[in-house]
């Protein structure tokens, strides 16, 4: 039997038992998985322990136990981290900006804290990255006079100097509005040809678009690791329209065109609807479903 943290070929990320506690709360209870290039993505409800997860593999905190191997480097010590550290880009779900830089100066000191010493290769690494997150023209702007989802190209911008081989990104899309969202699934799925991308977010459409994997994370475990259509399958048959809310159903809404659509378990002669990601996902994480899907 392999061990999770023993990483194989293909798969970069290695993550195995990681545990986590803040004081009487349990953010991380035995989280292990493996990741390859690509974009795998993280779901999970607020308090799942998906940032606690990203911020251990981003070298930001330690776990309290349980291993990690990431481009065959232990990051949990001091030479791994720092050699991790040099492979990878980090978009944390709060970026810190310097909102008096603008965005080139803001990437040019990303740049130097990457070790990339030499002015010329500096300034093409910044003029490249810039030109990826489609903010060429506005690399003289303020990042204080920068619209929100601006703001997270810029952070995105900084996340891809020097090219790196693992991408973790923790919500990027919060916030933005629907064009701006498209921008950046664009963004993402070119960044995922040839690296690993790890992607946390709370959009099921975003998972749906970007990722061929996806892990679901409830009250610090894994509940859910599988191909996005796999997490759909889990609502297969579960899902129908009605006139009014059925009694069956363990989540139900009145959509724009007055029906009402449920999930759960269908009486019946139901009308059948197509199954969702969000289907799936919201069958898989509520109580009272447990007893009727099976990851």
């Amino acid at each position: 039997m392999s061990h999770p943290a023993d990483a194989t070929p293909g798969q970069l990320v290695a993550v195995d038992g990681l545990t986590l506690r803040y004081r009487r709360h349990t953010a991380l209870a035995g989280v292990s998985f493996t990741a390859g290039e690509g974009v795998t993505g993280l779901l999970g409800p607020n308090g799942a322990g998906k940032t606690s997860l990203l911020r251990i593999l981003a070298t930001a905190m330690p776990p309290d136990s349980g291993t990690v191997r990431i481009l065959d480097v232990d990051p949990l010590t001091a030479a791994g981290r720092l050699a991790t550290r040099r492979r990878m880009g980090y978009l944390p779900q709060q970026p810190g900006f310097f909102p008096n830089f603008t965005a080139y100066e803001f990437i040019d000191y990303v740049a130097i804290l990457k070790e990339i010493t030499d002015r010329r290769q500096r300034r093409d690494e910044i003029l490249r990255v810039l030109a990826a997150v489609g903010l060429s023209d506005d690399r003289g702007k303020r990042i204080k006079a920068l619209s929100g989802g601006m703001r997270q190209r810029v952070a995105l911008a900084a996340a891809i100097v020097g090219d790196p081989r693992v991408l973790i990104l923790d919500e990027p899309t919060v916030g933005l509005d629907p064009e701006q969202r498209l921008r950046f699934r664009e963004l993402i799925a070119d960044l995922g040809e040839g690296r690993v991308v790890l992607l946390s977010t709370h959009q099921t459409e975003d998972v749906s678009a970007l990722c061929h994997r996806v892990i679901v994370l409830d009250r610090g475990v894994v509940r859910f690791d599988g191909p996005p259509a796999r997490l759909t399958a889990l609502a297969e048959n579960r899902v129908w329209h009605s006139a009014e809310r059925s009694p069956q159903a363990v989540a139900a809404w009145r959509t724009g065109v007055g029906t009402v659509r449920n999930i759960g378990v269908p009486p019946a002669a139901a009308d059948l609807l197509p199954a969702t990601l969000e289907d799936g996902y919201l069958l898989l994480l509520d109580p009272s479903a447990a007893t009727q899907v099976v990851a």
